[in-house]
């Protein structure tokens, strides 16, 4: 097992098959000319299935495939394929633009729930905050894994001033559809210019939707990031993850293996481990693993704790989002 000086069992890998996306979101990438990672760089298709059965080896329960985006990546079918065939919970979290090329690969693959980003209900708005002109054919793919009875979740950051006057919207979308949508306070990352103002945190947003819908908790699991409800009568569900106003680090199980093959033990660590040049060069990637986990700082990568109100963002010594893969 991975168990951190904590005590905290880390048995979740996140698994980023490519820094490419087909959106440009402003929160995840920080410019629309973007230097991606050239393919040598990138760990190999055949890697990440060694990799991935390392990590099992060593008690790996559940991996997920993000990205940028990962079904851009031409060898994604096969990756999904073979690690499929490791006896863990496979899943992964996509931007929906290419869902509806790979749903029997999802099926084939053991895949069930899919995770979509989709920050607004509104197709000009969509272009607006992903510079791409997709919205229907996200939405359409939506509706298309609902059909096929997948869980589907839907992952929309909340910004201030941007999107946060739809939470109404997205909750009324879980009326009749049987959609889980997963409101994520804004988090910072290097060129996504946050800052607390910009910050709507989960107590705000409960008050947001109690105001129209009574709202009853739901059971969360020792290792839930969101904290989930219902509004009684609705065929979906919605959740909060509250990272910045309420962090979840006690119980964290979270690896993070970026595309180009460094493992990040904490979504906001500063610090990395270039797996990939070590694996390549023949070392012992078990031990490597093991002591990156046991330096996992309590919370929040030891960069800032959850007084956002006076994070100075700059200060804080990360990868932009796309680069760390979610």
């Amino acid at each position: 097992m991975l168990i951190d000086k904590y005590d905290r069992v880390h048995d979740y890998l996140r698994i980023s098959l490519t820094d490419h996306c087909n959106l440009r979101c402003f929160y995840c990438m920080p410019e629309e000319d973007y230097s991606f990672l050239p393919n040598q760089q990138l760990m190999q298709a055949d890697e990440i299935i060694e990799l991935a059965k390392i990590f099992v080896e060593l008690g790996v329960k559940k991996i997920r495939l993000t990205g940028g985006e990962p079904l851009v990546r031409k060898e994604a079918a096969f990756i999904m394929d073979e690690l499929g065939k490791l006896g863990v919970e496979l899943t992964i979290t996509t931007n929906g633009i290419r869902v509806h090329r790979f749903i029997e690969n999802f099926k084939q693959a053991g895949i069930r729930s899919v995770n979509i980003s989709l920050d607004t209900l509104q197709p000009e708005k969509f272009l607006l905050l992903t510079r791409r002109d997709h919205f229907k054919n996200v939405y359409d793919n939506i509706q298309l894994l609902l059909q096929d009875h997948f869980r589907v979740k839907v992952n929309v950051v909340v910004v201030k001033g941007v999107n946060d006057s739809e939470i109404i919207d997205f909750i009324e979308w879980t009326r009749e559809a049987p959609v889980h949508i997963r409101f994520i306070e804004f988090m910072p990352f290097d060129g996504n210019r946050w800052n607390s103002d910009k910050l709507v945190t989960w107590q705000q947003m409960l008050s947001v939707i109690s105001e129209r819908y009574p709202i009853m908790p739901l059971e969360n699991q020792p290792h839930d990031t969101c904290k989930k409800y219902e509004v009684p009568g609705h065929a979906g569900s919605f959740a909060v993850i509250s990272t910045m106003s309420a962090p979840f680090c006690s119980g964290c199980n979270r690896i993070r293996l970026t595309a180009d093959g460094k493992i990040k033990n904490c979504l906001f660590s500063e610090n990395e481990t270039d797996l990939l040049r070590l694996f390549r060069q023949g070392a012992d990637i078990k031990e490597i693993i093991q002591r990156s986990i046991m330096e996992k700082h309590k919370e929040l990568g030891g960069q800032f704790s959850n007084d956002f109100q006076h994070l100075d963002a700059n200060h804080i010594h990360n990868r932009s989002m796309i680069a760390i893969g979610g």
